[in-house]
């Protein structure tokens, strides 16, 4: 593609449409935006999820691009945040893995595969208990040790959503609110009321574009926010288990996002009696003080997922497909952004993962 592009049409506004609306914006492109949800709240998997910004936590499971792509993200984040003015919902207090003593090996395994697959393991620091304390002096009453990811961070999602929604706004984009969108082509997105012409047009919709996209599939996931005024932790928070990696994520005023469950499944129903029961326990098993915690909500959603779990930017003439982010949203849109408008403006002035691309 070319610098002729003035136009830019793009479906779907979760995290991965807004970021790169924004950024196509700042180039001085005309964006406009079509989405099924209102501007500001929806069921998009942005609203849902912890906002985690953890390339090193995921390489346990994830492939080196999804590491390589974080990492890349991990750059970005900050530029944004200060462009946009939103250092309250930015915060990299790192995040700290945990296991309780008859779950040690797997702790033990989770440092090994990251000693093995990092290129040097300056990212990783061993904490004995005294070391802990001096960090999170609540988490060394119930563990012995942790391993500390000192880079992570983390952003607040709705917070992030309804930023970029208002710089999108104010900036002059075209949003088309409520809306849904019934197909989209190359230079064209349509809608029941009629179709709209542009330039380019980017397929942003997640699951949403299942049935263009093939082997696309949903994978759910679900989250409880609590308030506990009784613990007091400021980084994020793993927890090693046979069966499943609880995360803790903080939020202002005591208030943490936990989540754990990884299903292979598109139910968008409420969350199970299962899994609030999994997920209760392992927190309460975190911190006592969770046991006086109020539950504010329980959320659920599907994260769009190819077929070997990793992003994909697929392009013909006046068209683009940007899908697969799986579980990995907040973490990979800015490096995907990035490489999106690069391919659109022919600009060469970031790096290049040649291998997320495809030519529809």
């Amino acid at each position: 593609m070319n610098n002729s592009i003035k136009t830019v049409g793009i479906a779907g506004a979760g995290i991965m449409g807004r970021l790169l609306a924004w950024k196509l914006q700042n180039k001085g492109m005309q964006v406009s935006l079509f989405d099924r949800d209102s501007i500001d709240c929806g069921s998009a998997a942005a609203y849902t999820a912890a906002g985690m910004l953890a390339p090193y936590s995921e390489l346990e499971s994830a492939e080196s691009t999804v590491y390589n792509l974080g990492q890349r993200s991990m750059e970005l984040w900050p530029e944004i945040i200060d462009s946009l003015d939103a250092q309250p919902y930015f915060h990299s207090a790192g995040s700290l893995v945990v296991a309780h003593q008859q779950d040690s090996a797997d702790l033990e395994h989770f440092n090994q595969t990251l000693e093995h697959k990092l290129p040097n393991h300056s990212e990783i620091e061993y904490l004995n208990q005294t070391q802990l304390k001096e960090l999170e002096p609540e988490l060394a009453t119930q563990f012995k040790n942790a391993t500390s990811l000192k880079d992570e961070s983390w952003v607040y999602t709705k917070e992030i959503m309804a930023t970029l929604a208002h710089r999108l706004m104010s900036g002059g984009a075209h949003w088309h609110a409520q809306t849904s969108v019934t197909k989209v082509a190359a230079k064209c997105i349509e809608t029941e009321d009629g179709g709209h012409e542009f330039d380019c047009v980017i397929d942003c919709r997640g699951l949403g574009a299942k049935s263009d996209i093939d082997k696309l599939r949903g994978v759910r996931g679900e989250v409880i926010h609590v308030h506990a005024p009784e613990v007091n932790l400021s980084r994020m928070v793993r927890l090693m288990h046979p069966r499943y990696r609880l995360y803790l994520v903080p939020r202002d005023n005591n208030h943490y996002i936990l989540g754990a469950t990884q299903i292979e499944s598109e139910d968008l129903s409420e969350i199970s009696v299962r899994s609030a029961l999994e997920l209760l326990s392992a927190l309460y098993a975190i911190h006592p003080g969770f046991a006086e915690a109020r539950v504010v909500e329980t959320k659920t959603n599907c994260r769009p997922a190819l077929l070997d779990n990793l992003p994909a930017i697929k392009h013909s003439d006046g068209f683009v497909q940007v899908n697969g982010l799986y579980r990995h949203g907040y973490l990979l849109a800015p490096a995907l952004a990035e490489q999106t408008v690069a391919l659109l403006t022919g600009s060469n002035d970031s790096p290049s993962f040649p291998e997320i691309f495809t030519t529809l």
